[in-house]
């Protein structure tokens, strides 16, 4: 029996980021025997204290797992793992500068998956990006494994550490759903739109998703834009909602989490918008890639090698424009890549192999 206990997470049963997703697809039915998972979680996130969810036994902390008490959140569950574990899954590096304590008192076999380069997003600034760097300096010194979740970040990696990293990337197969012709229409029906019709975007509401060059892009055309996110986050996105409202051709519309409005808005796009800048393999063009439909995404390292260089790229808002104006061949490619290479049993057993 391995025991592996996972810590970096708000908690499951997933309802924040991929992280969470990530572990409530590799517990669970993707699990294979002879895995016994322990999950870290916040009891200031997760309310609802359960102490077992999918097979995985649940042990909550008192703090809050992001801002900056996640720092002191990973040191803790670091600390409660140190005993009764064959392997330590660390998902991110904020509390990674604990390491080299944590090596010092403990064997135990430390993987962790470093994200999407934090340190590099422009949300943070000062002493908190020199933080993050340094963290993650720490991380890649002292685990035993080190997990990029795209070839992007293995490229950064060897160049500026020379460590080899572990690839394993995500998997969106859990967004697919069986739903009826007439909920299908009904959920296309309420929010005004028609097989085709419309493109789509996901994303939270960042400059460095690069919102604005995609509402600037449909501002100049007829086309309509569905754009989910948190629009109400921060100033970024607040001035965008009030700049953009005013075109009847895009509708913001708030966060959603219901994976059967969000298959049939998927399945029934013209386009799929993905704006990512930053945060290697991203969870939502991994998703969006099931669907079979066009993806227009941002032409970064992280977005080619998510797609294998076989979506269609853009630079600036003018690229992405002349793009919306062309007729482009189906997604067959993207949804055969999702399924050849980011299903979560795939996913799932990949982690297994490194513990």
């Amino acid at each position: 029996m391995k025991r592996v206990a996972i810590v970096g997470i708000q908690g499951v049963p997933a309802n924040y980021g991929g992280f969470e997703t990530l572990v409530e697809n590799i517990i669970g039915e993707n699990c294979s025997e002879g895995i016994e998972y322990t999950v870290f979680c916040s009891s200031k996130d997760m309310p609802e204290r359960i102490k077992e969810y999918k097979g995985a036994r649940l042990k909550y902390i008192p703090l809050r797992a992001n801002g900056m008490q996640s720092i002191f959140y990973d040191m803790v569950a670091m600390i409660r793992s140190m005993r009764k574990y064959d392997t330590i899954l660390v998902l991110g590096v904020s509390g990674c500068i604990f390491l080299p304590v944590f090596k010092l008192f403990c064997n135990k076999r430390v993987i962790v998956n470093i994200d999407g380069l934090e340190h590099r997003r422009s949300k943070w600034k000062g002493w908190v990006q020199k933080y993050l760097r340094f963290s993650e300096r720490m991380a890649i010194k002292f685990a035993d494994t080190i997990i990029a979740d795209n070839r992007g970040i293995q490229e950064y990696v060897n160049h500026v550490y020379n460590v080899d990293t572990e690839l394993v990337t995500y998997g969106g197969n859990h967004v697919l759903r069986e739903i009826g012709e007439q909920q299908e229409q009904e959920i296309l029906e309420r929010y005004g739109i028609t097989q085709g019709n419309y493109s789509l975007s996901i994303c939270r509401i960042e400059r460095e998703n690069n919102c604005h060059m995609t509402l600037e892009a449909f501002s100049f055309t007829n086309q309509r834009l569905l754009f989910i996110g948190n629009w109400n986050h921060n100033d970024y996105s607040k001035k965008l909602r009030k700049k953009y409202s005013k075109y009847s051709n895009i509708t913001m519309l708030n966060s959603l989490y219901d994976l059967d409005i969000l298959h049939v808005l998927r399945k029934n796009a013209r386009f799929y918008i993905h704006g990512h800048s930053a945060g290697g393999t991203n969870p939502s063009l991994v998703e969006a890639m099931f669907f079979g439909r066009p993806i227009l995404a941002y032409d970064v390292l992280y977005n080619n090698a998510t797609t294998f260089h076989k979506a269609n790229y853009y630079k600036d808002s003018q690229e992405l424009k002349a793009l919306l104006g062309k007729e482009l061949p189906t997604g067959d490619e993207m949804k055969a890549l999702a399924w050849e290479h980011y299903t979560w049993n795939k996913i799932a057993k990949e982690y297994e192999a490194l513990y």
